[in-house]
């Protein structure tokens, strides 16, 4: 059960993290090395065709996005909340334990207009690294291949 509750922690504040537009930290919840970080459509996963919304593999990367996000693009500020449920570990051995968990987000814009921004799931490898659990691959799976609006933020 302590497994369950420490992966369940480092979900909620992995959202938290984004919710709360402290993007600055979202890359120190993967490892350093070797980490994978994807946005993909599920008619995509279906189809076995590799083509992702968002790509990135290693944590430079994610330190590039959000650089990216913050001094180069231009787009109207809006927030996300992020819900999580049915956070399911998979299989675990000594090295890591794969994680599935179903995520809904929410955006609301300056209008005050709030509504689903995206809906799928997480499949997460996360492995301990200094004692803390860490994202070693995070597979965002989109329930859908339409984007409303930007993919700004990560998911």
């Amino acid at each position: 059960m302590e497994t369950q509750w420490r992966v369940e922690r480092l979900l909620s504040r992995y959202v938290a993290c984004i919710d709360e537009d402290d993007l600055e930290n979202w890359p120190e919840f993967f490892t350093l090395d070797a980490c994978r970080y994807e946005i993909i459509t599920r008619e995509n996963v279906e189809r076995g065709m590799p083509l992702a919304l968002m790509f990135c593999t290693s944590r430079g990367m994610l330190v590039d996005r959000i650089v990216s996000l913050r001094e180069a693009n231009i787009y109207p500020q809006r927030w996300y909340r992020h819900i999580i449920s049915n956070v399911l570990i998979q299989s675990a051995d000594a090295e890591c334990l794969q994680v599935q968990s179903n995520y809904v987000v929410l955006q609301t814009r300056r209008t005050g207009q709030t509504d689903i921004f995206s809906a799928g799931k997480y499949v997460d490898r996360v492995v301990l690294s200094n004692g803390e659990l860490k994202f070693s691959e995070k597979r965002v799976v989109v329930d859908t291949h339409r984007v409303d609006t930007l993919l700004v933020a990560p998911i």
